[in-house]
């Protein structure tokens, strides 16, 4: 009997630890495109769509589809936030201020733009290390295969599912998704 009782005490506490251990996206900080730091328990109560986007790629236009959907959405607790990645081919080759001008003068970004990050490889940032692999997240295992690739957050800062990149911002999948109330 106390043998029972040290098994179910010892996975009861272990569960818990497990629990604890599990971070959310509200856990990890960033730095804007301008330098500044970002703490991403700021968006605490919105649904956020995390997006590694490029300036040239060809689903680059996608940056139109993605601040219409953020302005129509965004007085709905919902908020969408890019990160610049250089890891496909090249084709986010520039600083953060030639990225910042290129995204606000020919799509007129007005979402959150973070500083260019590691989406994927040995110097994965740690927030999109959280995202793709379910062993973190809890969820779903989601490598990153190209830049617009969409990471839906629940309003609890946990991974809820991921849209392909070349799933437009307006697919249903995640239409849906925000409008679920």
């Amino acid at each position: 009997m106390k043998a029972i009782l040290i098994i179910l005490t010892f996975l009861t506490m272990t569960t818990l630890s497990s629990a604890q251990e599990k971070k959310s996206f509200y856990d990890f900080k960033a730095t804007t495109i301008d330098g500044q730091p970002f703490d991403l328990s700021s968006l605490k109560g919105k649904k956020v769509l995390v997006v590694n986007v490029a300036s040239k790629c060809g689903y680059t236009p996608q940056y139109s589809q993605l601040e219409e959907l953020y302005e129509k959405y965004s007085s709905k607790n919902f908020v969408i936030v890019g990160f610049p990645a250089n890891n496909f081919m090249g084709q986010e080759p520039g600083t953060n201020e030639e990225i910042k001008e290129f995204c606000t003068t020919k799509y007129h970004v007005t979402f959150p733009m973070m500083s260019k990050i590691s989406v994927k490889g040995k110097d994965i940032d740690p927030l999109y290390a959280w995202l793709t692999e379910k062993d973190q997240n809890g969820v779903v295992d989601a490598p990153v295969k190209w830049n617009f690739q969409k990471f839906m957050i629940s309003e609890n800062g946990q991974v809820v599912d991921f849209a392909a990149p070349g799933d437009k911002p307006f697919d249903d999948k995640i239409v849906k998704w925000i409008e679920n109330r």
